[in-house]
């Protein structure tokens, strides 16, 4: 559940843009009274196929984190901020803004149902959200976690719906929340009856360590709604928490309180080991070191793999053979891996069956394709972009990609927006000759002699104005032309997947030729 970031490759210097696809009416999405199938708020629509988000559009994203079963999402940049993205356009926000000290920077984040942690670079966990079940306070720091009386630093944090696991640099698991189903691999439920027939389970409002764990070098964890699995310097697996669906692959059903070695994973053959950890609704997948793909719970509607047969251990996925996986996901009812494709670019692969409750596109094949893949299939919207990470929520999915023609020819969402006709600066149109300059977050159109200092040519690769530039921290959303409200969109079919300026070709006789978009715009002004 608390997800992602999928590249595999530890500390990948690499950033990237963000692309969304899948439904976007929040304060709706995964509700009865959102109308189905996506029907719903105009403004807000399915988008069956990747779109640039035009709110973070000049934001160098380094990781996204979401939640399988969660509606909002976390993005670090390089410069170790946080931008959340839930009901509105994205908030940033800096660990100063909680307190740290000045130059601190978040370095992983963690999403759940309804609470996040935040992990910054000296150590400390905040958290932000619920707080029914003592998984959080209520955005503030978390004391702990201690151990032998000492203050220990934080480097990674995974949430489940009710509670949250920590790892610290040493290579300890800690957890906090709710211990209903063992997930919190303290050895209890804490099962208590408190009045009638109503029962309880244990709450730890402070973290605690985990048992069973105490001699191992832990280096990832990764929860489920209800599970959680560790990863040690070995490779080997550790599962614990709700076993339903047999989603630890241990070949039961019964739930688990302390961790366990999954025995596909414990060797002796080191290449048959685990090398990452990956966790749906009701599944659990890990990658092994020869890059292979395995799933164990239920992770489809129908036939092997589904409620009434699910893989009860650990199972290599036949569509993927042949492929070496570098990273991947899983959302609601959505799965997605990164392999190598033949031109040695990345290329991304999707499926999930019935995506999704509301069909909201969150696998985003495209608005002529089916809405969901009973098996693996290359994502063709994708081809020929270098995605870095995918992060898939419950209806949502982010990617996150490396910009270039290909990322640039993709519509962005919001699709339109309110941007002016003419020239920013001097409010002219001075015809074919001088063609104005669009921005690729804005639209707000700037002849080339009218910036400071003015420009030669058209740039190639993406250009920002100098207001966008200067409002990198604000992330201000933008007015719809259709509606004049914030952050909305037109509709989700309609496609606008054109370069907003022309390439550096466009020099032909001294003059700069009229880009493609900007001419059809006006042309259809005079009409």
């Amino acid at each position: 559940m608390a997800k992602t970031s999928t590249s595999t490759d530890g500390q990948d210097p690499n950033w990237g843009r963000v692309l969304i696809c899948g439904g976007t009416d929040w304060p709706k999405l995964g509700r009865k009274e959102r109308g189905g199938k996506g029907e719903g708020n105009p403004d807000a629509p399915d988008l069956l196929e990747p779109h640039i988000l035009r709110s973070l559009s000049n934001i160098k994203i380094a990781s996204i984190h979401a939640s399988c079963c969660g509606c909002h999402f976390i993005l670090l940049d390089v410069d170790g901020a946080a931008d959340a993205i839930s009901e509105d356009t994205p908030r940033r926000v800096l660990a100063a803004d909680l307190g740290a000290e000045e130059g601190t920077k978040f370095v992983h984040a963690a999403c759940g149902r309804s609470h996040s942690l935040l992990v910054g670079d000296d150590g400390q966990v905040w958290s932000a959200g619920a707080n029914n079940l003592g998984q959080i306070p209520a955005f503030e720091a978390i004391e702990g976690p201690f151990l032998d009386g000492e203050r220990q630093h934080v480097i990674k944090a995974a949430v489940g719906i009710t509670f949250s696991i920590i790892l610290t640099n040493d290579g300890k698991v800690f957890s906090f929340g709710s211990g209903e189903k063992g997930q919190l691999g303290n050895g209890r439920t804490g099962e208590h009856i408190i009045t009638g027939n109503k029962t309880a389970f244990d709450i730890e409002t402070e973290p605690i360590p985990v048992k069973g764990l105490d001699d191992k070098t832990i280096i990832d964890i990764a929860c489920g709604p209800q599970h959680s699995v560790a990863l040690d310097s070995q490779g080997l697996v550790y599962v614990w928490g709700y076993n339903g669906y047999c989603r630890l692959g241990l070949g039961n059903q019964q739930d688990v309180l302390i961790p366990k070695v999954v025995p596909h994973f414990a060797g002796p053959n080191e290449i048959t080991m685990g090398a990452h950890i990956i966790v749906g609704p009701s599944n659990t997948v890990v990658l092994d070191k020869q890059r292979l793909y395995w799933m164990a719970g239920k992770w489809k509607n129908s036939g092997e793999g589904s409620s009434g047969s699910p893989y009860s251990s650990f199972r290599f996925i036949q569509d993927l053979m042949g492929c070496k996986i570098s990273g991947g996901s899983c959302g609601g009812v959505t799965h997605f891996a990164l392999t190598a494709d033949d031109d040695g670019g990345v290329m991304t692969v999707a499926w999930g069956q019935n995506a999704s409750y509301g069909l909201q596109g969150e696998l985003g094949l495209g608005p002529d394709e089916p809405k969901s893949a009973t098996k693996p299939t290359r994502h063709q919207p994708l081809a020929g972009i270098e995605v870095l990470s995918v992060a898939a929520g419950q209806h949502t999915t982010l990617f996150l990609a490396k910009p270039n023609a290909k990322f640039s020819d993709l519509p962005r969402h919001p699709l339109e927006v309110d941007a002016p006709e003419l020239c920013i600066v001097c409010d002219k149109d001075n015809g074919d000759d001088d063609p104005a300059l669009e921005c690729d977050k804005c639209d707000h159109p700037y002849h080339l002699g009218c910036l400071d200092p003015p420009l030669e040519a058209i740039p190639e690769g993406e250009w920002f104005c100098p207001k966008c530039v200067g409002e990198l921290g604000a992330l201000s959303g933008h007015d719809s032309k259709s509606s004049g409200k914030k952050g909305t969109t037109s509709s989700p079919d309609t496609k606008g997947g054109t370069k907003r300026k022309a390439t550096s070709s466009a020099k032909e006789g001294g003059r700069l030729r009229v880009p493609p978009r900007r001419l059809a715009k006006r042309d259809d002004q005079r009409r």
